[in-house]
Order: structure tokens, then C-alpha cells, then sequence
């Protein structure tokens, strides 16, 4: 039996991000305990926050959902922008914001007079991740819902039944599994988040982490990070067995609302859209006119731009060959989805793994080589994801054309896949490039001496108190976020336009 040619790579890349892991077990086996009872209060406040984060982002992002599915909006498509903004501002952007703005001696009480209640502790880590990651159950309710037959719908209200008995008895059933879907991804970006609970002063596992690396604790910090492993590890079993029911698509519910239901809407909603999106940028222009431009240097931007250019092309040269692999047999599927776990290892954890491998190879530590590991371990399944779904779609017969002409197989991939599948290559490499942008955790711990990007030069602000200066590179980084949204969000038009 012949191996095809991407399974050596595509095997590589596999055992590279398993490493990491190998790397906290030798490190953990150094630490004086296992669990002790701080490990408690650390346990209990991320459980806590990831509870708090994933009923809030039910609450918000089921009836925004049924809201850009079913209900006939004036400039429809435009809402729907606006309710996925939120994903377009990396969560420790709305902690420094919110963070500054509130409480005595915040911008709010500065400008306006009045004092609010201060944003720090549980509850405003659990309002600031809440109000960025709800449009993650928002999107894939939206998608359930989109794929329901509304006659089930239309036969209950004929049998007497009200819209609202309608809404809980026949279609919330019916789209659980995506309001679960979202609440999994939900809970995975709370757990692996570290400026958020950091900024607002919360010991969640990812903020100690830190703290302990800082003391030179790698075996604590690496004790921590298994910890931590553990239960992203079981949020993401969790999350393979869940399948999105499908229907046969029929006619989409369409609901006419009257204008005081219109404006019900809009009062219950506005505040939390000008929460997430208003205030973050509000805040940034009042810094930006009251510091200027002068107390940045570019040259940050520029770290950022190269340093998650060679990220992006680096990890879709190795996310060819394990996209391949996946299409070319069971063993290659495997492979395929060993390089998740990379995605699921939050990036403070993946940081302190490769910190005691660069401490191993000198020749790697504090180097953009190890930063750019980093980068392609973390975000490599964006990159394989978006290359394997424009292959799937690559019509075979064009291939065994080539082949049957005397085309080496080489020759075939070069002259007919490669250009066929750039589309996908281009969309990865961009959302690869776009997340390496907006990594902190990483980037804090293997970033070499004195390279500072966007990202950390935000944290190095905000450690310093000097907020005014967060006001260019704060809005680079929500510019540049918008383009990752704007990226997932053509996507998914053009998942529904061939579907």
C-alpha cells in the first residue's frame, strides 16, 4: 500500500503539537504538590467566571439570534454586522476600557460628573467576557435556526398555540445542540483568556500562571497549566460529540414586528451594543485627542505586521500537507485532528511550555523564531480548516485529468490543486496573520527582549497606568480584528449561498 505523500509532514506537524504537552507533564513533575487549597479558590473562580460568561452569552445571544433569523428588520444585513461586532474587539481591549471608564476617577465620572461602580473582581470580568463572546452562541443558534422547516412552526399556531409556546415548545428544542455548540466555544475562550480576569484583578488559572512564571515558579506554573489542560481537554470531548441536527430546509419563519416591538427591541439591546462597541471606541477617541499621536512609535505596528506575516505564511505551508493527509485516508484524519489541540492549549500555557523548551535550546530562546512556533502551533487548525474546505470542493476528475495527460503527481498539485485551492490557502494565511495580531499571553512570555507589539505594548500601559497612550495601538488592534470579522463573515455567506 502506497503512503501518500503529506502524511511525513502532516505526522510532523502532529508530534510538534504534542510537544508542548510533553513539556508541562517533565516540568509538573518538579512541583511540591499537586493541588493544595489555593488551588480551590483558583479552581472556583474560573469555574465561576466560565459559568457567569456562558449563562450571560445564552441570555444575550439566543434572542439576538432569533432576532437576525427570523424577525423582518429594516436594514437587516447592517444588524447583523452589528451583533457579531462584538467578536471584532479582542476581550482585553473591553476589560482596559471598561476598566478605566468606571468607577471613581474613571473617564465616566471625569466627563460627565457622576460616579459609577467600579469594574473589577468577578463580576466585571464575568460583564466583560460576556459582552465579547456572546455572538459566539448568537452565530451558531443563527445557523440552527436558519436550517429549520418553519411549518412546524406554522401547524402549532394553527393547533392554538401562541408564538411565545411556540418559540420554547417546538423550535428551542430543536436548535439545543447549536445553543451548545456556542456555549462550548463560549466556555473555551473564557477558560484559555488571560488579560480579561488579569486587567480585572481575578485569579482565574491563566492570571496565576503568569504570576508564577514572573517568580521564576516554571514547575508551579506548569502544574497549573495541566490543570488547566484538564478541563479545556474535557470541554473539547464534550465538544466533538456534539452534532448540529439537520433538517430538510424548508420555508424560513418570517415575523412582521409591530413598532413598539420594534423599539422593545432596540431598548433592551442598545445598551449592551454601546457597552461592547460604543464605549471601547469612545473611550480610544477621547484618549487620541487628549495625548495626539506623538507618544507612539510605529515601529510597534511594524513588529506586529512582520512578526504575524512570516505566522501566517509558515503555518499554511505546514497546514497543506496536513489538510491533504485528512483527505486521504483515516490515519491522516487523525493527524489532523492531533494539530487541534494546539488551538485548545491556551496561549499562556502554550507560553510557559516553550519557554522551558527554549530554556533547553539556547540557540531558541528569546528569539521570533520561538514566538513564530508559538504562533503556528496556536493557530494552525484556522489555517488547515480554511485549506481542507476548499479542497473538499475541488472536483477529482480535474486531478486524474492531469495524471492521465503524464502529469507527475507533483506536477498535478503544483498546476491544478495549488491554484485552485489559493482562495482557501489566502483566507487561512489572513485569519492566522489576524490572530497573531491580537495574541497577548504568548507573545508576553516569548516575545524577544525589547520586541514589543500592539498587543503587549497595551499591557505594558496598563501595568504602567498610563492609559492615554493605549489610544493608536487600541484602535489598530480593533481595525485589525474587524478584518478577521469581516473574513469569518464572507465565509459564512458563501457557506449559505453554495448550501
Amino acid at each position: 500500500m502506497r503512503i501518500p505523500t503529506s502524511y511525513p509532514m502532516a505526522l510532523l506537524a502532529a508530534l510538534v503539537t504534542l510537544t508542548p504537552i510533553f513539556v508541562l507533564i517533565t516540568l509538573a513533575s518538579d512541583a511540591s504538590s499537586f493541588f493544595d487549597s489555593h488551588n480551590l479558590t483558583i479552581l472556583g473562580n474560573t469555574l465561576s467566571l466560565m459559568g457567569l460568561t456562558v449563562l450571560g452569552s445564552i441570555l444575550i445571544g439566543v434572542p439576538l439570534a432569533f432576532i437576525s433569523a427570523y424577525v423582518q428588520l429594516p436594514f437587516k444585513k447592517f444588524w447583523l454586522v452589528v451583533f457579531a461586532a462584538p467578536l471584532a474587539i479582542p476581550s482585553y481591549i473591553g476589560a482596559f476600557t471598561l476598566y478605566a471608564a468606571f468607577g471613581p476617577g474613571g473617564e465616566i465620572n471625569n466627563l460627565l460628573g457622576f460616579e459609577t461602580p467600579s469594574m473589577y473582581g468577578l463580576t466585571g470580568a464575568a460583564i466583560v467576557m460576556t459582552l465579547y463572546t456572546f455572538p459566539f452562541v448568537m452565530m451558531t443558534t443563527r445557523s440552527s435556526l436558519l436550517s429549520l422547516d418553519a411549518s412546524m412552526v406554522n401547524a402549532a399556531r394553527t393547533l392554538g398555540m401562541s408564538m411565545t409556546q411556540s418559540v420554547f415548545k417546538v423550535i428551542l428544542p430543536r436548535v439545543i445542540n447549536g445553543i451548545a455548540a456556542g456555549s462550548l466555544l463560549v466556555a473555551l475562550y473564557t477558560l484559555s483568556d488571560f488579560g480579561t480576569p488579569a486587567m480585572m484583578r481575578l485569579d482565574t488559572f491563566t492570571r496565576v500562571i503568569y504570576v508564577e512564571y514572573n517568580a521564576f515558579a516554571l514547575s508551579r506554573a506548569a502544574m497549573l497549566s495541566l490543570q488547566l489542560m484538564v478541563i479545556v481537554g474535557f470541554l473539547l470531548m464534550i465538544e466533538s460529540q456534539i452534532k448540529t441536527a439537520s433538517e430538510r430546509q424548508g420555508r424560513s419563519l418570517i415575523l412582521f414586528p409591530k413598532k413598539w416591538q420594534l423599539g422593545a427591541m432596540f431598548a433592551t439591546f442598545a445598551p449592551i451594543l454601546l457597552l461592547a462597541i460604543g464605549l471601547p471606541l469612545a473611550v480610544f477617541t477621547l484618549w487620541l485627542v487628549r495625548d495626539g499621536f506623538s507618544s507612539f512609535d510605529f515601529s510597534i505596528a511594524w513588529h506586529s505586521t512582520y512578526a504575524s506575516a512570516i505566522a501566517a505564511i509558515v503555518t499554511v505551508i505546514v497546514a497543506i500537507p496536513v489538510a491533504h493527509a485528512a483527505l486521504s485516508g483515516k490515519v491522516g484524519k487523525v493527524m489532523e485532528r492531533v494539530t487541534y489541540f494546539g488551538f485548545g492549549i491556551p496561549g499562556i500555557v502554550m507560553g510557559t511550555a516553550l519557554v522551558y523548551g527554549g530554556l533547553q535550546l539556547p540557540f531558541l530562546y528569546q528569539t521570533l523564531g520561538l514566538l513564530i512556533i508559538a504562533y503556528m502551533l496556536r493557530f494552525l487548525p484556522l489555517a488547515v480548516g480554511s485549506v481542507r474546505t476548499s479542497t473538499e470542493h475541488l472536483d477529482p476528475s480535474l486531478v486524474k485529468s492531469a495524471r492521465v495527460l503524464g502529469a507527475s503527481p507533483r506536477e498535478a498539485f503544483t498546476r491544478i490543486t495549488l491554484p485552485l485551492t489559493m482562495r482557501g490557502i489566502i483566507a487561512g494565511g489572513a485569519l492566522v496573520f489576524l490572530e497573531s495580531m491580537r495574541e497577548l499571553e504568548a507573545t508576553l512570555l516569548l516575545g524577544p527582549t525589547g520586541f514589543e507589539t500592539l498587543s503587549t505594548y497595551l499591557w505594558r500601559v496598563y501595568e504602567a497606568g498610563y492609559f492615554g497612550r493605549a489610544a493608536i495601538p487600541g484602535l489598530l488592534l480593533v481595525v485589525i480584528s474587524a478584518g478577521a470579522l469581516a473574513i469569518m463573515m464572507s465565509g459564512e455567506k458563501r457557506n449559505q449561498f453554495e448550501h
